[in-house]
């Protein structure tokens, strides 16, 4: 049997029917309002996202929903877009391999998601590759802005969009210290540059940041807490995904950390996908703040709410806490917006060109087309704008533009909402703007807080530990009362602890320390100075304040402040009494040269005033004899100012004049050293170089507990010929028995140390050699 048809009426029946059902591809039919039929263009558009997740399920379900009301709404609209769904199993390498997919093989004109900033990168970069525009409304790194990525837009709000607001509530209670844990990827990277520039600005320092694999064991997360134990920062700003954040909250509670004296902030990162949470991840939650993005109420969004939930329910039977959150309301509108956007273009061509072939093997990258569209969609989508179901939708820069932030308190199984910021106006307690002038960050203006620990007042930074020595001697610098335990406060005295109470009295806001003396049970001093910069290290101290010299292997493990007094390194050694006991010691004033000059002199003033004189005065005439004894007469007679021979020149008065000035000075000098020399014992040190103490074998000291015995090795000295003192008497003693008696030729001490010591026996000893440079004496800090 034929079964093909001869006759041209079946034939021409076939070919119409064929045609029919091929321009049934293409088009569509719509009744508009007044039941005139409307030929529609379908336009497809994929979607990217993890469909096990509750992002990708909010998002799928808003986005259709959303597809829906438009075209219900808009049922006159020429264009229609068709979803195209691909999961992408959470994988970076699944997302991007979707989104190739949908390019190439469905040849979608826009990509909805991913939801995760991770998977973005590659997927933006091949958006832009075949023009094809990515709209995401749940990544929100701020890496992924970029003026060389114009086909990606944002509809969602950037991460450091909300740095400020954090820094605002950092403000408001004057922490100064803060230290951000975030994921180790590109969603939790994107905004700390920001972040560090915000608290920067308010003089916040972050002196450790906390960063957490997204694949992290709880044992590794439960040892990065251990070490944020070890600081004395408190505010802690947590920005990472409710999955990971939950877990870190729940060990964070077990080490001890959400309790009294702490503060934890959350990014919207978590704060935004709270309803995602359990009442388990809840109760790790307690006293926490938040900052998230503000919607304002309305009666459509209140609508959307009722039937999105009775929706969900229905594809999601199992999930009946769900909650619709602010990612849901961004798919609603960017369903929104893209339809707008597309309907601008209903005229346009929704096709691809196809790359020119290069070659016989080519990769899905190379053999992407090309959308004809694609330029006109990213006009049309950057002058789309309405009024959304989260507030006001409009892409600027590529993105929404964020008003205001909300701060919430987490108490019991719920929150609760504490103020608000603005970009304008800082900090509110409600959104009322009447009788605000300017830009605040007052605590004021913050509703009550319960924080960690069921604590209603704010905690304040943490009390510091300040490590002092014990010392016997040298208490100018550092005084312990005795009887100090190590466990319990002290007041101790000193230059030293002035100097360090002043500068953090100068400091521009509170610091809370506590003094601590390095001692044993029975209030001895249990090691060295190294000992004691070794407990700060260890973290038993914050601080240590003291004479502590700032030396190069001490900097290797701890921070010294700038030197605050100079400590050089002397030496000390006894002096020998040369009083001058000589019969002659008149002559000792003047050196021998100078007497033979002096004596020089008057004999030829002498002669000079005998030449100017003996024609015209009557005192220099006479004979030779009597006018030698007179001219030299003259001349001595001004020593004591009893000259009286009547010079008559006025030259020769002019002569005397300058005479007798230059014999004043002579006779003062003279006056003033012989004065020196029999009143003033002449003292001079037994010792002048090192070197002599090396060649005799010298005893030396050097303080107990300083850093000097690697200083005297250095010099060459044998350990057994370096003896220890604590008290200045005992370096007296030393001194009086003699290094042949068991005692010590010389001692090595820092200038501020010598300073005193030679207070007390100034006749006895001095400084000899050499002066060291060293770095001076510091506070130690890590």
């Amino acid at each position: 049997m034929d079964l093909i048809p001869t006759t041209p009426l079946l034939c021409f029946s076939c070919l119409f029917i064929v045609f029919c059902m091929s321009y049934s591809v293409e088009v569509e039919v719509a009744v508009a309002p007044n039941n005139t039929a409307i030929t529609t263009i379908p336009v497809n558009v994929g979607m990217v996202l993890d469909l096990d997740m509750w992002v990708g399920k909010l998002g799928l379900s808003c986005f259709n929903m959303a597809l829906s009301d438009f075209y219900s709404n808009h049922s006159d609209y020429r264009t229609r877009l068709v979803l195209n769904t691909r999961d992408s199993k959470g994988d970076v390498v699944g997302a991007a391999a979707a989104a190739l997919d949908l390019i190439k093989s469905t040849q979608v004109q826009a990509i909805i998601g991913p939801e995760d900033s991770v998977q973005a990168n590659f997927i933006i970069d091949v958006g832009n590759k075949a023009r094809v525009p990515i709209i995401s409304f749940s990544a929100t790194s701020p890496s992924l802005s970029s003026i060389r990525r114009p086909y990606f837009f944002r509809a969602t709000h950037n991460d450091s969009s909300q740095v400020k607001a954090i820094s605002a509530i950092i403000q408001a209670f004057g922490w100064r210290e803060a230290v951000p844990i975030y994921i180790d990827n590109e969603f939790g990277e994107g905004v700390i540059p920001y972040l560090f520039d915000a608290l920067e600005e308010i003089n916040v320092r972050i002196p450790y940041r906390s960063v957490i694999s997204p694949v992290a064991t709880d044992q590794e997360i439960e040892e990065e807490l251990h070490k944020l134990t070890t600081k004395q920062t408190r505010v802690f700003i947590v920005h990472m995904t409710p999955i990971l954040g939950s877990r870190l909250f729940d060990i964070a509670k077990e080490v001890g950390l959400i309790s009294e004296g702490y503060v934890w902030i959350m990014t919207n990162g978590m704060t935004n996908l709270w309803s995602w949470m359990g009442h388990s991840d809840m109760e790790s939650l307690q006293g926490v703040l938040g900052v998230r993005n503000y919607v304002p109420k309305s009666k459509e969004l209140e609508s959307f709410k009722v039937r999105w939930k009775r929706k969900f329910l229905q594809d999601n039977p199992s999930m009946v806490n769900a909650e619709l959150d602010i990612f849901g309301l961004w798919a609603y509108d960017a369903a929104f917006a893209l339809a707008m956007a597309v309907e601008k273009l209903s005229n346009a061509n929704f096709s691809f060109e196809e790359p020119k072939a290069v070659g016989s093997a080519r990769t899905d990258l190379e053999s992407l087309g090309i959308s004809q569209n694609g330029p006109k969609l990213i006009q049309a989508l950057s002058s789309t704008r309405f009024k959304g179901l989260h507030g006001k939708f409009e892409f600027v820069n590529g993105q929404l533009e964020p008003s205001v932030f909300q701060i919430v308190n987490v108490i019991g199984n719920g929150e609760k909402a504490i103020g608000f910021w603005t970009s304008k106006y800082g900090l509110v307690k409600k959104l009322n703007f009447t009788n605000l002038t300017g830009y605040s960050t007052s605590r004021a203006n913050l509703g009550t807080i319960m924080w960690p620990g069921d604590s209603h007042s704010a905690p304040k930074c943490k009390r510091l530990k300040i490590g002092v020595p014990v010392r016997k001697e040298f208490k100018e610098f550092v005084g312990v009362p005795p009887g100090s335990s190590p466990n319990s406060r002290v007041n101790p005295t000193g230059y030293s602890i002035d100097v360090f109470e002043a500068v953090m009295n100068a400091m521009p806001y509170a610091v809370h320390y506590d003094f601590y003396a390095f001692v044993s049970t029975d209030g001895e001093d249990i090691g060295t100075y190294n000992d004691l910069i070794d407990q700060v290290f260890y973290g038993k101290y914050d601080a240590a304040a003291g004479d502590i010299s700032i030396i190069a292997n001490r900097s290797l493990y701890v921070d010294f402040t700038l030197p605050y007094i100079a400590s050089d390194v002397v030496m000390v050694v006894p002096i020998k009494n040369n009083s001058n006991t000589n019969a002659l010691v008149f002559l000792e004033p003047l050196t021998g040269d100078l007497w033979v000059m002096s004596a020089c002199f008057f004999v030829f003033i002498g002669f000079v005033i005998w030449v100017l004189e003996h024609r015209i005065s009557e005192d220099f005439r006479g004979p030779p004899s009597h006018q030698v004894g007179t001219s030299l007469w003259f001349s001595f007679t001004t020593l004591v100012f009893a000259h009286q021979e009547r010079v008559v020149s006025n030259l020769s008065r002019f002569v005397v004049i300058i005479w007798c000035f230059v014999v004043l000075i002579l006779t003062q000098s003279y006056t003033a050293s012989l004065t020196s020399l029999l009143t003033v014992k002449q003292l001079k040190p037994t010792v002048t170089d090192v070197n002599e103490l090396l060649k005799t074998g010298e005893n030396v000291a050097i303080k107990k507990g300083s850093y000097f015995g690697g200083f005297v090795r250095q010099l060459n000295f044998n350990s057994a010929n370096v003896k220890t003192f604590n008290t200045t008497d005992v370096l007296d003693e030393l001194f009086t028995k003699g290094s042949a008696n068991g005692g010590i030729a010389a001692a090595f001490m820092e200038t501020p140390s010598v300073n005193s010591f030679l207070d007390k026996y100034c006749m006895k000893y001095t400084t000899a050699g050499p002066t060291i440079k060293t770095g001076g004496f510091g506070f130690v800090s890590l």
